[in-house]
């Protein structure tokens, strides 16, 4: 395993910043209210506008590898983040989460998955460090996953499950009681003599088991990427935290893209083989490797072709439903 790029004093100031910025997207939806679309597209882009400056900072003190694997990595991320956000779109449709407190829920959605992604990046790191082997597991994990995706995007079935029926769900309410109605931003209040959850603790815990889920897919996929965990820690954090304002950018955008599922399965894919055949390089050093700068052609352009396919698919149904 190579060299990280990631001093103790960078590890500490970057989680600094991180933290920072966490405690003022709390500030900004600690008062419940609608978000308007240019608060989100401003919010937007100054988290999208953050990675770039951070790469180019790589690109200067490292070198252009580190900063070609971070972007590659960012945008893998990012990506799968997007698919995060149909998850949550859900979830705030079936527990039929107030406007007004729906950015609080994706934050404590984004704090429980940069948890959850913190915690898998050290057990990987762990697992590397043990051996070549981890790569051979790592793209075994994102086979299996592009294979669920697929049959998923490709099956005809859009019955929505029943998120409350989660069994995360189903136990805190055995737990704890439920409030009939939203209480604000609160997770828990006094109610006739105790303690009683809110439906936002609920959609909270719902939230945070389907972030387990993610990070599975996630932690592996930028893996195959970079060696490097704190490279594979920036990334996640990047993609991760402008989630809550992306989500209200996209919103609209979200159900236009019917294809992104059927183009994250060919990307994991993709990924899984890049991995497999950099595990079996260590053993025999006549297997090709994909060098990252490919990697980053073909992830742009499988997201650039799910598009347009997209696009193309929802005015072919919108003419069709003209002519009927």
């Amino acid at each position: 395993m190579s060299g990280s790029v990631g001093s103790p004093g960078l590890w500490a100031i970057s989680i600094a910043v991180l933290l920072a910025l966490l405690v003022a997207d709390f500030a900004v939806t600690r008062k419940p209210h609608e978000v308007s679309m240019r608060e989100a597209a401003g919010w937007s882009v100054f988290y999208l506008a953050l990675p770039v400056v951070f790469g180019l900072w790589l690109w200067l003190e490292f070198g252009g590898g580190q900063a070609v694997e971070f972007m590659t990595g960012f945008v893998v991320e990012k990506s799968l983040s997007v698919d995060n956000l149909f998850v949550f779109m859900l979830l705030l449709a079936a527990f039929a989460v107030p406007a007004a407190v729906q950015q609080r829920v994706l934050l404590y959605g984004i704090v429980g998955a940069l948890v959850l992604r913190g915690v898998f990046i050290a057990a990987g790191a762990a697992m590397l460090s043990a051996g070549t082997w981890a790569f051979l597991v790592f793209g075994l994990i994102l086979f299996a996953s592009a294979v669920k995706i697929l049959r998923e995007a490709l099956s005809k079935d859009d019955t929505e499950k029943d998120l409350s029926q989660l069994r995360s769900v189903r136990f805190l309410r055995r737990l704890m009681p439920v409030t009939d109605d939203y209480r604000g931003t609160r997770l828990t209040v006094r109610e006739h003599g105790r303690r009683a959850l809110t439906p936002l603790a609920v959609v909270v815990v719902a939230v945070f088991a389907t972030d387990v889920v993610f990070a599975v897919d996630s932690v592996p996929a930028v893996y195959g990427i970079t060696e490097d965990p704190y490279l594979v820690f920036a990334t996640n954090a990047f993609a991760l935290l402008g989630l809550r304002a992306l989500y209200f950018v996209l919103h609209s955008a979200l159900a236009k893209l019917i294809h992104l599922n059927h183009g994250l399965a060919i990307i994991l894919a993709f990924i899984g083989v890049k991995l497999v055949l950099h595990w079996a390089h260590g053993i025999w050093p006549a297997v090709p490797q994909v060098p990252t700068p490919i990697s980053l052609g073909v992830i742009i352009a499988v997201l650039v072709a799910v598009s347009f396919t997209s696009l193309y698919a929802r005015r072919r149904e919108a003419a069709r439903t003209a002519q009927e």
